[in-house]
């Protein structure tokens, strides 16, 4: 395979050229406003940014429209009941960025009148902002010229100049071409334009290069190395857990714990489990002595940085109250309602499957 060295100097084509392609094909997003038109409400661009987090637009699009219209600003956020903003991301994963989101909403209304900062520097101190975020929302909201890379910018721009460092070592070098190709006007159109140039055209596997607004100026394409960019670093093995969790039942109700904030799953409803987390197993002692069945079927679920097998136990006798961990009896009719993450839905969806049965 060929090897260049990136070019690293400012192209002052690239942005014209990107930001008239922007104009004509940029994607309809209820957070966005059109090519050209004033910047949307920076609440509206936050709320986005931090449900965009590790996360892809098509699966954001219905929670942002919920989130927004139960709680349009930021105000309305911080007065929020944690359980009920918790409940509303059930499912979107990674839920320490809705923890963060009611940290930075109430950091807002307390620290700043309400208002976000309008600098990438401001934004970065309030909790769960990170420096992407901080660059994406000060450009998009407030004009900013700020870099702003994501996975789709990093995809295009390591493209645009060739470079051939695998993606972890390569992010400053990424970066510092972002920055040289950026421009001082209409930087937060611009950022939107790599965004959805990586999610449309320049696509991780098979890039439309002969409709690319920028293929002249693309290192790679030039060299026919386009579609092996970025290349990858090796992703390390995920370890395996096991753990169990209990099902409580009476009444047609069934016991629904809050986990603690420094677990896995914090500040969400779930049912009581035996401790496993991602450094180990959990270690099976039920939460309190009773007639525990087994249920047939366990459940997999993936983990960022583990994979868990959840077995699961179940229980209908009388229990002494006293002895169950904090937490509430929730009818299973309404158990939709409950917002329960992806994990313990598919236990509560085994365990009345079994019972169904029984």
């Amino acid at each position: 395979m060929a090897s260049v060295q990136p070019r690293t100097q400012y192209s002052g084509d690239i942005a014209p050229a990107l930001l008239a392609h922007y104009d004509r094909h940029a994607r309809d997003l209820p957070w966005r406003s059109p090519p050209g038109t004033p910047p949307p409400d920076p609440y509206r661009v936050w709320l986005s940014e931090v449900m965009l987090q590790q996360t892809t637009v098509a699966a954001v699009i219905g929670y942002f429209e919920r989130f927004s219209a139960s709680w349009p600003d930021f105000a309305t956020l911080a007065a929020a009941d944690d359980a009920d903003v918790m409940a509303a991301w059930a499912g979107l994963g990674y839920y320490s960025r809705a923890r963060n989101l009611l940290k930075c909403a109430r950091a807002v209304v307390t620290e700043h009148g309400g208002k976000l900062p309008e600098t990438s520097a401001e934004l970065a101190r309030l909790p769960g902002i990170g420096p992407y975020t901080a660059a994406a929302i000060a450009a998009i909201a407030f004009g900013e010229r700020a870099a702003v890379v994501d996975a789709n910018v990093e995809r295009v721009t390591a493209r645009l100049f060739a470079i051939q460092t695998p993606l972890s070592a390569a992010k400053p070098e990424i970066r510092a071409a972002v920055d040289a190709i950026t421009p001082a006007g209409r930087s937060g159109d611009f950022a939107q334009a790599m965004m959805d140039l990586g999610a449309s055209l320049c696509s991780v596997r098979a890039p439309r290069c002969p409709a690319c607004p920028v293929q002249m100026h693309c290192a790679a394409q030039a060299i026919g190395v386009a579609e092996g960019l970025p290349r990858k670093t090796p992703k390390k093995a995920r370890p395996d857990r096991a753990g169990t969790a209990y099902w409580i039942e009476r009444d047609g109700h069934v016991w629904l714990i809050r986990r603690p904030d420094s677990a896995m799953l914090g500040g969400m409803r779930g049912l009581p489990d035996d401790g496993w987390n991602a450094r180990r197993d959990g270690d099976s002692h039920p939460p309190f002595a009773a007639d525990w069945k087994a249920v047939a079927g366990e459940v997999v679920h993936v983990f960022t940085h583990f994979r868990l097998t959840l077995r699961l136990a179940a229980t209908a006798a009388p229990v002494d109250e006293s002895g169950l961990p904090p937490g509430e009896w929730w009818p299973l009719k309404t158990l939709d309602s409950a917002g329960l993450p992806t994990l313990f839905s598919k236990a509560a969806r085994l365990a009345i499957r079994a019972s169904a049965k029984s």
